[in-house]
């Protein structure tokens, strides 16, 4: 089947976008801390506090992501009620980002959004329930009798 080596491939580029996300969050908070720069009277350092700390939450979501898909492909089994909900966060958020990265940085970010929008929609939906299983089970009870009028 085709849902393991998605599932992995899935998983390595999250965890490489998630390393990506850091470094350029690192960037950023050291640019803004050098150059003293303020928005609104805001001060430096709280602004590039924030920037440290929004890359680690982002990274460490996207980690979590690429475990959950990681996980999903060793055990060949379709990811648990919660852990289908944080996927599912995570390719909204893909969405929302790859839409926002047309008219910020351009189309190529825009693609590699998509793609991982689209690696992440194809696993869960590989791994999504099985159709035949209640075919199977509805087939297996004996059959009932109509109540008497």
């Amino acid at each position: 089947m085709v849902r393991r080596p998605v599932a992995f491939i899935a998983a390595i580029v999250l965890f490489a976008e998630a390393v990506g996300i850091v470094i350029v969050n690192g960037v950023m908070a050291t640019v803004v801390k050098n150059q003293d720069m303020s928005l609104a009277g805001m001060d430096p350092g709280a602004m590039a506090n924030g920037t440290w700390a929004l890359g680690g939450v982002s990274g460490l979501f996207l980690l979590l992501c690429g475990v959950l898909l990681l996980l999903a492909g060793i055990r060949d089994r379709a990811p648990g009620r919660i852990a289908r909900i944080v996927l599912i966060c995570c390719a909204v958020i893909h969405g929302v980002l790859g839409a926002v990265t047309v008219g910020l940085i351009g189309w190529s970010a825009f693609v590699f959004m998509m793609v991982v929008l689209g690696l992440l929609v194809l696993t869960l939906v590989m791994y999504g329930a099985d159709r035949e299983e209640p075919a199977a089970k509805a087939g297996a009870e004996p059959p009932t009798a109509p109540a008497p009028a």
